[in-house]
């Protein structure tokens, strides 16, 4: 079996498409292809959470909201992707009057999706999108259960180094990439 699954923490790629690639509109469909190398695509998940609403949303919050879910939908309804949402909890307001709001279920979903497969021999190899130390315990059982695990990620900057040193194999996700997938 040379069966692959490949997890995208969706909020890590959009703050590196943003960050590093001037917020290039991409084709998932062709990211996952060229991040399986050729293998057997068992599934593609892709983890992130819809932006905030308010007991009360505004009508820029509602926008947002349909936006997001019009995305999401786009992508479960590619061939072997799962859209998997945690929740956006509201946590206050910085020094700066600036929301700040706190993923949550984000990782642990990732985490459990990720030692599950690898557990069940679903999978021989997963490809992970993400740059997050949380990450590192999934990683770490999934490679003992056998799994071949690669990241890829954005600059070393947007990565941390403990998730980079526990990965099999390391691709930084370049301009070239970026060019042969975009829309």
């Amino acid at each position: 079996m040379d069966r692959i699954a490949i997890f995208i923490d969706g909020g890590y790629l959009n703050k590196i498409l943003k960050n590093e690639f001037n917020s290039a509109d991409i084709d998932y469909g062709k990211l996952a292809a060229t991040v399986a190398h050729g293998k057997e695509i068992l599934r593609t998940y892709y983890y992130n959470c819809p932006p905030y609403q308010g007991p009360r949303p505004t009508p820029n919050q509602k926008k947002l909201r349909d936006s997001a879910t019009t995305f999401f939908t786009s992508l479960s309804r590619l061939p072997r992707f799962e859209v998997r949402l945690g929740k956006l909890a509201y946590r206050g307001m910085n020094d700066k009057g600036r929301p700040i709001f706190q993923q949550k279920r984000v990782d642990i979903m990732f985490g459990v999706d990720l030692v599950s497969m690898a557990a069940t021999k679903q999978i021989s190899n997963a490809a992970i999108i993400s740059g997050d130390s949380d990450f590192v315990p999934a990683v770490h059982a999934a490679k003992n259960h056998g799994v071949l695990v690669a990241l890829w990620h954005g600059s070393m900057s947007s990565t941390h180094q403990e998730l980079w040193d526990e990965c099999d194999d390391r691709y930084q996700i370049t301009q070239e990439l970026i060019d042969s997938i975009i829309l």
